[in-house]
């Protein structure tokens, strides 16, 4: 570890503990379900994403619609590049949470991705190793110290959250090792992959992700719901009964 990641996470070190002697000893309380206190602001910022996303890849007008077009190959590559620049925070947040085995995942497949995937290119972890990866995020480890859900909310051009969600955004970016270890033209080639991964899976997801945001009759309705019910899933949340359970797909005016 050079230098300047023991600096940075030097610095992240007191946040972390402040974090942790302030979490609960008990688990999240499970979310039920729709909290949006801020429903109005959240539908502007909900417009303006649309409209972006409009923009950038709905229509034959989409600027970036063409990209589409590529081999499927080139826009797997893009993705899988992205990902695994990702893997080190992944493995910083297992820890957080006590899962050791999950971190150990994570950094093996870094390891073969960095070697055998040329840089993460390609991806003979999961097909080769059967090493797949084990996402995560701040959010979770947030989760796994007892913190609630929160409300829910839009962020600009970044899309559905929850307020512990977006204070899990903003740890990441502070802890994560490859942001720490990369500065000048390198740290621009890191965020251009970023930005490749998420444009390349846009595409690649694109049919389902029009039909929701630019086909239903409320699409930011639909949108809160599918998010919500999709993370309360991934962070092993399970409605209590039926009658908290909710179909994302449902139209909102259904009578």
């Amino acid at each position: 570890m050079n230098n300047r990641v023991s600096q940075h996470f030097a610095r992240s070190l007191p946040v972390l503990f402040l974090l942790t002697v302030t979490a609960a000893c008990t688990p999240a309380p499970v979310a039920q379900g729709i909290d949006d206190p801020h429903e109005a602001t959240n539908r502007q910022i909900h417009a303006f994403n649309r409209s972006v996303d409009r923009a950038l890849f709905s229509g034959d007008r989409g600027v970036l619609r063409g990209v589409g077009d590529l081999p499927a190959p080139i826009l797997r590559s893009a993705s899988n590049a992205g990902g695994h620049l990702g893997l080190p925070g992944k493995v910083v947040n297992s820890l957080l949470q006590g899962r050791i085995e999950d971190a150990g995942q994570n950094a093996f497949r870094f390891l073969i991705n960095s070697t055998f995937g040329l840089a993460g290119l390609f991806d003979p972890a999961t097909t080769d190793f059967g090493l797949p990866e084990v996402d995560t995020d701040f959010g979770e480890t947030l989760h796994v110290w007892g913190f609630g859900e929160g409300a829910y909310v839009e962020l600009p051009l970044l899309g559905p959250s929850t307020a512990r969600d977006t204070v899990g955004r903003i740890v990441d970016a502070v802890i994560d090792p490859v942001g720490a270890s990369l500065d000048g033209d390198d740290a621009k080639v890191a965020t251009g992959l970023n930005i490749a991964s998420k444009v390349s899976d846009r595409l690649r997801f694109g049919d389902s992700v029009d039909s929701i945001l630019h086909e239903s009759a409320d699409s930011y309705a639909q949108m809160r719901l599918l998010y919500l019910q999709n993370r309360r899933y991934e962070l092993g949340m399970q409605a209590e009964t039926d009658a908290d359970a909710y179909d994302p797909y449902e139209d909102p005016y259904a009578q």
